[in-house]
């Protein structure tokens, strides 16, 4: 075969595709260029998936010519699809660290409720029950809830020292040295009533006496029957708690603040204090619950010191200091626990809600007062009338009328 047949040959195939040539004769193939081993026509610029084209290389002496080898492909391998990221731009691991940090604290704080709510429980089975409540109340009713709140002046629990401390004598047997209603109505503002343990009352049983001698008389079910039989009022609960009882629990509550207008010393309730706010611990919250001989109103000026002091302890039981704190909460639990006297039928819902009403009698959504007063001397006569009011409110469960609040 002629060279130029040759080369018209090698021309006409580069218009119809791609040709791979390996070596070829000498001489220039006229509109032929070779790029990386194939031949294209100068039309095939025309399509844009075409490479450029590579310069020709002159052919080297001898009439072959060496094609230039196949350079690497320059694209790029294909990169790992990204990863999307998490909402709010967090790494997983810092997420993943802090729902083991939540679930650790769920778990701590977990095991504290239950042991808190174990305490609670095993100091609840220390309280003293008794059969204080009557099944029949006979013609007496009420509406809401009222619980008869008794502080005994019992020393039967109290060794010497502890009588020689707290002040409270060596008499024998027990009696009512504190006596108070406090009534929940189903709609309204609690409110917490004094009665003078010096009152007057019919006894069943033992005639007219001194209220506080029905307990010496028959415990806690005859100081229920007198004040039922005379107010015509239905008792639901009972809460009593004793001398050393009483300043137990104050201590356990790191003591409790009270604002004196005027100093107080009285040497028989062995307590000298000064003038202004103070934190009392137990055994001077006890005197001043029983001070009455440096008054001269006596009993009655006890009974609202007893007001503002219990008022006091309910309040600071109730704050978030005691209840969120498990060594503050754990001492007024067991001091709870080693102190009260209730009735069998009273239940923890029932103290949940004599804990709260006192807490509210403490501020405006309560009422304090002593039942109305006729005469005051030895001994305290009720005010039949005015009385008679207050027994009707609590009867049909309304709060009690203005005009028989203290103010």
């Amino acid at each position: 075969m002629s060279e130029q047949h040759h080369d018209q040959q090698v021309a006409g195939e580069a218009k119809s595709g791609p040709v791979k040539v390996s070596t070829y004769s000498s001489g220039n193939v006229p509109g032929v260029s070779y790029r990386g081993g194939y031949a294209h026509s100068p039309r095939d610029g025309e399509d844009e998936q075409a490479p450029a084209a590579t310069p020709r290389q002159p052919a080297p002496a001898g009439g072959t010519r060496v094609m230039p080898a196949e350079r690497p492909s320059e694209t790029p391998p294909p990169s790992q699809p990204r990863q999307p990221r998490r909402s709010g731009g967090r790494p997983k691991k810092r997420r993943s660290g802090f729902v083991r940090f939540l679930r650790w604290f769920l778990a701590i704080l977990l095991i504290i409720v239950i042991a808190l709510v174990g305490l609670a429980w095993y100091a609840w089975s220390r309280i003293e029950k008794v059969d204080a409540i009557p099944d029949d109340h006979g013609s007496a009713s009420s509406d809401g809830q009222v619980f008869l709140v008794v502080g005994s002046d019992s020393r039967g629990d109290l060794s010497d020292e502890e009588r020689s401390e707290l002040g409270t004598g060596t008499a024998d047997g027990q009696r009512a040295d504190t006596i108070m209603l406090l009534h929940v109505p189903s709609g309204g503002n609690p409110a917490l009533i004094s009665i003078p343990r010096d009152s007057v009352v019919d006894i069943p049983g033992q005639g007219s006496e001194r209220i506080n001698a029905a307990y010496a008389f028959g415990g806690p079910a005859l100081l229920v029957e007198t004040l039922e039989a005379n107010t015509d009022v239905a008792i639901d609960d009972y809460v009593e708690i004793g001398f050393g009882g009483f300043a137990d629990i104050v201590d356990a509550l790191g003591g409790v603040e009270m604002c004196l207008e005027d100093a107080i010393e009285d040497e028989k309730a062995h307590i000298d204090l000064p003038a202004g706010c103070q934190e009392l611990g137990g055994t001077d919250a006890l005197g001043y619950a029983r001070a009455r001989y440096f008054d001269p109103r006596a009993d009655l000026g006890r009974v609202e010191r007893q007001q503002e002091l219990v008022s006091a302890i309910a309040d600071k039981a109730m704050s978030p200091g005691t209840l969120i704190n498990p060594i503050e909460f754990s001492r007024t639990a067991l001091a709870g626990g080693n102190s009260l006297v209730l009735d069998e039928d009273t239940g923890p819902l029932d103290m949940w809600t004599f804990i709260r009403s006192m807490t509210k009698v403490t501020g405006d959504s309560g009422d304090t007062l002593t039942v109305p007063i006729a005469s005051a001397d030895n001994t305290v006569t009720w005010d039949d009338a005015a009385a008679g009011e207050l027994w009707t409110a609590l009867r049909d469960g309304t709060e009690v009328p203005d005009h028989l609040l203290e103010e």
